[in-house]
């Protein structure tokens, strides 16, 4: 499937709960694989930086990018910032 779009984004990152793993999963099963997806707002860890890239995010709009990174140490592929 493909909707014509080249990029999505989540939400705006204001306001309650922002994005999961599952927005993000929906999101790519609804547009296919021809669209960028952003994950925006929720993402404060680097478990669910790791998750909603796994689900199919190409970028994260996160306002903690640096602690995420830190935080994040050799989990994420080359290991810091």
């Amino acid at each position: 499937m493909t909707s014509g779009c080249d990029f999505i984004k989540t939400s705006t990152g204001f306001g309650y709960g922002g994005a999961s793993v599952r927005d993000v999963e929906l999101m790519r099963l609804s547009v296919g694989d021809g669209c960028e997806i952003k994950a925006s707002g929720g993402v404060g860890g680097m478990g669910a930086a790791m998750g909603v890239v796994g689900a199919g995010a190409s970028r994260i709009g996160a306002s903690k990018g640096v602690q995420i990174v830190r935080d994040g140490g050799e989990e994420w592929e080359g290991g810091g910032y």
